[in-house]
């Protein structure tokens, strides 16, 4: 049971981290209707990014407060100098240019740092582990869920009970009418993207720990976060925290049960789910 437990807190966090990781992915799509193949590549640098802040000196912790925000600096450039063109343009558009991206910066980033992965080890602080009785546990980890937790109450007051996250939500909805209202749209879309953008950055950063840092991980990272917005509805954030962490939990057990299926049971789960809920586990009916 001891290890059944483990496995369980273990998906909660990684499901935490897929939570971050789609959080922003569902937003943008949710205001912007702009399909973010390039949300992957966020991650990796993120991961990047806390990698060499360390190697310059920088400790962990203001690794993760400086790589969310150099993130979301990239990203708000990105979404100025080239996506705001594209929003009127079908989606096939939105897919091609930026999965051109994402390859894109994936090369920069084999150039730079190399095609091997590099290891981030945790702060000196978090390094060991917890004990309750027979119940062993990495205090990393713990700080990872609960730090988590706490992003995700911020991001959720951020979106229900700000004057920004208003607007945000009624976007979502109609950006005609909120231009109506003399606020400017396109800044909206600018600052949501990236802030969605600087959350799947700091999944990078906390990552990066846990798992490590390569040049591929954007691409597994972009899977798993579709499969979370797919699952939790698109434009929902409680769809994307409940499905983030049904899908932690359910690939971390099943790498005890059946560890060569554990990836796929991700996208078993995702259909299961699909043919009880087309609209997702939170999504609204269209």
């Amino acid at each position: 049971m001891n290890l059944y437990l483990l496995q369980v807190i273990n998906g909660i966090g990684i499901g935490m981290i897929y939570f971050l990781l789609a959080v922003g992915l569902s937003i943008v799509f949710g205001l912007l209707r702009f399909v973010n193949f390039a949300h992957g590549a966020f991650y990796l640098i993120g991961a990047y990014a806390c990698y060499q802040l360390i190697q310059l000196g920088i400790n962990f912790w203001m690794a993760l407060l400086i790589g969310p925000i150099v993130v979301g600096f990239c990203a708000w450039l990105i979404e100025r100098l080239l996506l705001r063109r594209m929003y009127d343009l079908p989606h096939e558009f939105h897919i091609l240019f930026t999965l051109g991206l994402a390859w894109a910066i994936q090369e920069l980033v084999i150039i730079y740092w190399g095609p091997v992965g590099v290891n981030v080890a945790p702060p000196d602080s978090l390094k060991g582990v917890v004990m309750w009785g027979a119940f062993i546990y990495p205090k990393y980890r713990l700080f990872l869920i609960a730090f988590s937790m706490v992003l995700a109450l911020a991001l959720w007051l951020l979106l229900e009970r700000t004057r920004l996250g208003s607007i945000i939500r009624a976007g979502s909805e109609s950006a005609e009418m909120v231009t109506l209202l003399r606020i400017n749209v396109y800044r909206i879309f600018g600052l949501t993207f990236a802030l969605g953008a600087a959350t799947a950055g700091l999944a990078g950063v906390l990552a990066a720990p846990l798992r490590g840092v390569e040049p591929f991980m954007g691409i597994e990272a972009l899977a798993v976060a579709f499969v979370v917005v797919v699952v939790g509805g698109m434009g929902s954030f409680s769809g994307a925290l409940l499905a983030g962490l049904l899908v932690g939990i359910v690939q971390s057990v099943m790498s005890t049960l059946w560890p060569q299926g554990a990836s796929l049971m991700i996208y078993v789960a995702m259909a299961l789910v699909l043919l009880l809920r087309p609209d997702g586990l939170m999504g609204r009916s269209q």
